[in-house]
């Protein structure tokens, strides 16, 4: 393990202590949030650093004991017996982490091929990402949707937070991070009168939700448009120009919403995507200048480009990345999710070991 980076995180993790106990920082609560996220992220590596130098002390101490009297011999064994494991997660907490690991989510779900079926089924997976949040205790918000005629969803933006400072560092992303990509469904669709199985399609982009200091916005270098906002009719068809459509003209990345009553609503809703998209543009830049690019997340909402597979006829999921499978589908559907997404956080880890690089999201 370098112990140069081991003596400079504990260093950051001392230094970011001294800070909290100011009260001054909590005079301005994002620097505060960030700080504690920060500090949140470190004190694993505090933690195990600590007991492994204790455990090398004790077993320091036993030798000299054992010198003098043969009976402490076995307390020596025992000691050592446990310093490869306290090495061993320590030298984990020290591989580089996702910098985006403690902050919140901006998930945004796409229905795809398969018509009003794939609406239906985007509108699942709305329901099992919010179903999953409320078991974690997270807090969620639709900040943008459009709803199909059949009670299923086109588009929808989610955000999910968690209350305060996420332990360890592990925030929404170090657990959904994984989700983006094309989810394919298999089931006998509401719409089929004769019975038959269709495959259909949903894209999940996950992106983590960025603060004003991520993400720098010229007001000059936006176009912003103001329309009516469209719906399946009655009541939620607003007769005012309120919805808004927002243009980054440097990277041509376009933003719009509706949701809201008022267009300055509409705008706020609108500016939080915009900076996690424009967020999301910047890591990958930096991944590509670093030649460790990732591929995007969705390509295409096409049947082909699938990560994960829904069949209902055999209540089965499937996440073609790992070769995951399980036989829940309606567990999962109700927000059980941790099967899979544990299986994929091990699949990380156990790539960062042994070569340094996280595991590829689609």
């Amino acid at each position: 393990m370098s112990s140069e980076r081991l003596a400079a995180l504990l260093d950051e993790y001392a230094e970011l202590e001294k800070r909290l106990a100011d009260p001054a920082i909590h005079a301005d609560q994002g620097t505060a949030r960030r700080v504690g996220r920060r500090y949140a992220e470190l004190v694993p590596l505090h933690k195990a650093a600590g007991e492994l130098e204790q455990a090398r002390a004790d077993l320091a101490a036993a030798k000299e004991l054992a010198a003098e009297d043969p009976s402490f011999a076995a307390e020596v064994d025992s000691i050592a017996a446990v310093l490869p494991a306290l090495e061993e997660r320590l030298a984990e907490l020290l591989i580089p982490r996702d910098p985006h690991d403690a902050k919140d989510v901006i998930i945004e779900i796409k229905a795809g091929e398969g018509g009003e079926e794939s609406a239906l089924f985007a509108g699942d997976l709305l329901r099992m990402y919010t179903r999953y949040a409320e078991r974690r205790g997270w807090l969620t918000e639709v900040i943008d949707a459009q709803d199909s005629d059949l009670g299923g969803v086109k588009d929808v933006s989610l955000a999910i937070k968690t209350k305060g400072v996420p332990e360890g560092g592990n925030g929404v992303w170090s657990r959904l991070k994984w989700e983006g990509g094309v989810h394919r469904v298999q089931r006998v669709p509401v719409t089929e009168s004769q019975g038959r199985i269709h495959t259909s399609a949903a894209g999940v982009l996950v992106l983590p939700e960025a603060e004003d200091v991520d993400v720098t916005i010229d007001p000059n270098d936006l176009r912003i448009d103001v329309f009516r906002s469209s719906g399946p009719g009655g009541q939620s068809v607003n007769t005012t120009d309120s919805a808004v459509r927002i243009t980054h003209l440097p990277t041509g990345v376009v933003v719009s919403c509706q949701n809201e009553k008022s267009q300055l609503q509409n705008r706020e809703q609108a500016m939080r995507i915009l900076r996690a998209r424009l967020l999301a543009v910047a890591q990958e830049q930096a991944d590509a200048a670093a030649s460790d690019a990732r591929k995007a997340q969705v390509r295409t909402v096409d049947r082909s480009e699938r990560i994960r597979t829904y069949n209902f006829p055999q209540n089965r999921i499937t996440d073609h990345r790992i070769g995951y499978t399980a036989y829940n589908l309606d567990l999962a559907l109700a927000g059980d999710l941790d099967g899979v997404l544990d299986a994929l956080g091990e699949a990380d880890r156990a790539a960062r070991l042994a070569g340094g690089t996280e595991l590829t999201r689609r």
